[in-house]
């Protein structure tokens, strides 16, 4: 079923677009769009026409001004009748199944088409109505599908096209072959095939200059890229005067009836000449001289004339502008590599890399929170053991948000003093105290329109606590010994190892900071909560440091494998990666074995004093009772501090509260000294 949008905008009838089943076309003002309307009123993606069991649709999508059919609001999907009107903006599309239907009436332009037309399958026609009020002269739409007929192969004994006319085709389809030649090669073979089907020649070459070449050039610098001969002789190279001449002066040359002359002439093997005319055309852009194209002919009967002279010197000029377009390809593709090779050079150095390792559980949990957490910008807070990876996630975070384009900066807080920190976090003017030579900015200005990552919050002195939440609430600030009045638009991501509710209590962290840093929470788990992601962080760091040192350890013994599962990990991935490196810079096979893994006996943060029972000690019990003893011996490794001791279970502080009242436990909380 043939249909058809008629596109108007403004004043004038612009196109046809015909309408087939099983594609969807969309409308819009991005270029992208099957149908590019240029109107104002219009949005990037506006409108899409689909078939749906059998009748075409039209949907808007969430347009900015809407889409219109005749004076009716496009809500959802609307069937398109035959005649009906689509209103964008200013533009206009008739929806019709036969073109001479469309608009019946003399007053339109589209009353009429031409037979040919009527059963053509055609895509595209464009046509205006500048005459539209000239009833005698109605107009007529003529379809066309396929290849021009300019780019075919044409018979000049059939063809009743003057010689001009049909040197004109010749470099049109010349001109479109060229383009879409790969390489050098390939666009001087393309050159001679047209050259040979349009002058009158038997041999000939196409040579260049080297593309780094520098100075005078001369013929004996010339290389010969691709060459032709249609007769018995082979091609002999044009004589060095003879392109010498042309490289020097940049003009082209036709030498007829050069049988002897061996400045204009080439010999054969036996040192007998036999050209009779020769061709010779610098392939040129701008001043610059590339190399030329050599022609000859043989045969006394094909003598070439002017005209031949003519389009072998339009070829060239059309040969100098395919090398000029491939040789920009060539330079874009080694940039975009270079800069490829560049980006990622300084992301490693950068240390950008937020790929977080690991496809556990709880490491598939920590994804999807930091998924959640991202789009907005809201405080988080990232809680975790030394050495977990609380400064990947924030990256992850960063990188992840809107503000992936702004800068991520980090400090850590535990590593300064109370004086340093401050300079450090809102910068100070020149002169506010004793080695304050120049003016610094702070971290909070170096991250405008990004991140901020606070590590170990928790060291933060009270006074700096003070200034920082006032920060937080949006509020501007001075640098240390300055009075202007600074105003950020920053991110914070907070992370810490302590237990920030004790020291809350204990009146060590302030309680409004507290809650205002804790808006959204990510807590990464320890490494020994997620062995089975070991191996694959184990393998990470190794194919790491083996590009780092040089080294092809192919992988790690079972043993070694065996023992790291075991192993508690105190410090973490830190750790894991410390190991690694190590063993990658100390084995002596191509594998790690056990011997070359250095562990530690050190006990691991937030592990309870409860020992596992041995398989001998194994006492048979209920479920239930194995959770109980398990949160008894909790509270009492944290001297019952309820929401340390949530932490370390992994549940929420409401749900430990329940299982102390289901167990019974509160009768067994420890009385303290007054």
């Amino acid at each position: 079923m043939l249909a058809y949008l008629v596109i108007r905008e403004g004043a004038k009838w612009t196109d046809v677009f015909r309408l087939v089943a099983g594609q969807t076309v969309t409308i819009g003002r991005a270029p992208t769009n099957q149908i590019v309307l240029k109107d104002d009123r219009c949005s990037r993606t506006h409108a899409e026409v689909f078939i749906t069991q059998g009748n075409w649709v039209i949907r808007d999508l969430d347009s900015r001004n809407g889409t219109l059919v005749g004076n009716e609001a496009v809500r959802g999907d609307r069937v398109l009748e035959a005649g009906d009107i689509v209103r964008i903006g200013q533009s206009q599309l008739a929806f019709v199944h036969d073109l001479a239907a469309a608009f019946p009436d003399s007053s339109h332009p589209l009353r009429r088409v031409s037979p040919a037309a009527a059963n053509d399958e055609t895509v595209n026609t464009a046509f205006d109505d500048s005459n539209v009020l000239n009833a005698d002269e109605p107009t007529t739409i003529t379809h066309r599908r396929g290849q021009t007929k300019f780019l075919e192969p044409a018979d000049a004994e059939q063809t009743p096209i003057p010689k001009v006319g049909r040197a004109a085709a010749q470099l049109c389809r010349l001109a479109f072959e060229l383009a879409k030649a790969p390489d050098v090669v390939a666009i001087a073979k393309q050159a001679l095939q047209g050259l040979f089907d349009s002058t009158q020649v038997d041999a000939g070459a196409v040579l260049l200059l080297p593309r780094d070449f520098k100075g005078e050039p001369t013929g004996a610098d010339l290389e010969v890229v691709a060459s032709r001969t249609d007769s018995s002789l082979s091609y002999h190279r044009v004589s060095s005067f003879l392109a010498s001449t042309v490289l020097r002066e940049g003009e082209a040359v036709l030498a007829r009836n050069v049988m002897g002359d061996s400045t204009l002439g080439s010999r054969d093997s036996k040192g007998e000449f036999h050209t009779t005319s020769v061709i010779c055309a610098p392939i040129r852009r701008g001043a610059k001289v590339l190399g030329l194209i050599h022609l000859c002919s043989t045969n006394p009967q094909r003598v070439p004339d002017p005209d031949d002279l003519e389009f072998t010197l339009a070829v060239a000029e059309t040969v100098a502008v395919g090398l000029e377009n491939l040789s920009r390809r060539q330079e874009l593709v080694d940039n975009l590599c270079q800069i490829r090779d560049e980006n990622v050079q300084l992301r490693e150095r950068l240390g950008a890399q937020c790929e977080i390792i690991g496809s556990s559980l709880l490491m598939d949990k920590v994804n999807r929170e930091i998924s959640r957490a991202a789009p907005n910008r809201a405080t988080v807070l990232i809680r975790g053991e030394s050495g977990v990876g609380k400064e990947l996630v924030a990256r992850a975070v960063h990188f992840a948000s809107p503000r992936r384009k702004g800068p991520f900066v980090c400090l850590n807080c535990a590593a300064l003093t109370e004086s340093l920190l401050e300079s450090e976090l809102f910068g100070h003017e020149r002169g506010a105290f004793t080695g304050a030579t120049e003016r610094k900015i702070g971290k909070f200005e170096a991250s405008d329109s990004g991140t901020l990552m606070l590590d170990e919050i928790g060291e933060m002195s009270p006074t700096i606590q003070a200034k920082f939440l006032r920060v937080l609430e949006g509020h501007p600030f001075e640098r240390v010994g300055g009075s202007e009045q600074i105003k950020v638009d920053v991110r914070v991501i907070a992370a810490t190892n302590r237990d920030l509710e004790k020291a809350v209590a204990e009146g060590q962290f302030r309680r409004d900071l507290y809650f205002r840093l804790r808006v959204l929470e990510i807590t990464v788990p320890a490494l020994r909560k997620r062995p089975e992601d070991l191996p694959e962080l184990a393998h990470h760091f190794l194919q790491r440091f083996n590009a780092e040192t040089g080294r092809k350890i192919t992988g790690f013994s079972a043993e070694a494998i065996d023992q790291m599962m075991r192993y508690r990990w105190p410090g973490n991935v830190r750790e894991l990666k410390n190991v690694v490196e190590r063993a990658v810079v100390l084995a002596r096979s191509d594998r790690i074995e056990l011997e070359d893994l250095a562990l530690t006996k050190l006990s691991t943060a937030g592990d309870t004093n409860e020992l596992v029972p041995t398989p001998a000690a194994f006492e048979p019990m209920s479920l239930d009772e194995v959770e109980r003893r398990h949160v008894l011996a909790t509270l009492k490794a944290t001297n019952w501090n309820k929401s340390q001791t949530a932490n370390i279970l992994g549940i929420e502080r409401s749900t430990l509260d329940r299982k102390i009242r289901r167990y019974e436990l509160d009768g067994l909380v420890p009385r303290r000294s007054l």
